[in-house]
């Protein structure tokens, strides 16, 4: 395998339960009724969406870092529900490196504890590891995200510390980060097996 991400490439990705597709900037009114109904999503985010011009500003920077190559945003769609649940992204994407990052992940309320995560995570995972060949997937979040470090670990995610006063936060206040990853030999090493068995 070699490295062959593409910030042009299509990366649409499914299963049966879940629909996995590139952020266009019409996905703003799939997603707008979060931004104005749900604005606790991104109490713990340095970037984020509330209300109508958080959200086009939300999607303008998102498709601006796919722009850029460092990013690749994507939409999430429940097709049990047939509705949209959310949307996550690829970032810090270092090809050269073999290396990126998952993140910007949320989820409506009515989405959150039913296992679409697990089913998004593995699609993403097996995209990094086995097409892209990424050796390594790091996930951060607030050290006081307790929900999201339970998730991450939950896939199989290795804690490696915590950044102290790492990002500016909207009310002012700055965020200690907590950083975890899985590397591409623990994913065929049994990471994969686990997840599989959670779906």
């Amino acid at each position: 395998m070699s490295s062959t991400f593409s910030p042009e490439a299509d990366y649409t990705l499914e299963d049966e339960w879940i629909l996995i597709r590139p952020l266009i900037t019409d996905d703003y009114k799939n997603l707008l009724p979060f931004a104005l109904y749900e604005p606790n999503i991104w109490e713990y985010s340095p970037i984020s969406a509330k209300g109508a011009d958080g959200m086009r500003n939300y999607i303008d920077r998102a498709l601006k870092g796919r722009s850029e190559g460092n990013e690749y945003p994507f939409i999430i769609y429940d097709k049990k529900a047939g509705e949209y649940a959310g949307s996550t992204r690829f970032y810090d994407i270092q090809a050269a490196n073999q290396a990126l990052e998952i993140g910007y992940t949320w989820y409506g309320e009515k989405f959150r504890g039913t296992g679409l995560n697990k089913h998004c995570k593995f699609l993403l995972l097996q995209l990094a590891f086995e097409e892209l060949d990424m050796k390594r997937v790091g996930f951060r979040a607030h050290a006081k995200n307790e929900r999201s470090i339970a998730a991450m670990k939950s896939i199989g995610c290795t804690v490696e510390g915590i950044i102290r006063s790492h990002l500016p936060l909207p009310d002012g206040t700055r965020r200690d980060s907590i950083l975890l990853s899985i590397l591409q030999h623990e994913w065929f090493d049994g990471v994969k097996e686990m997840l599989q068995t959670k779906l």
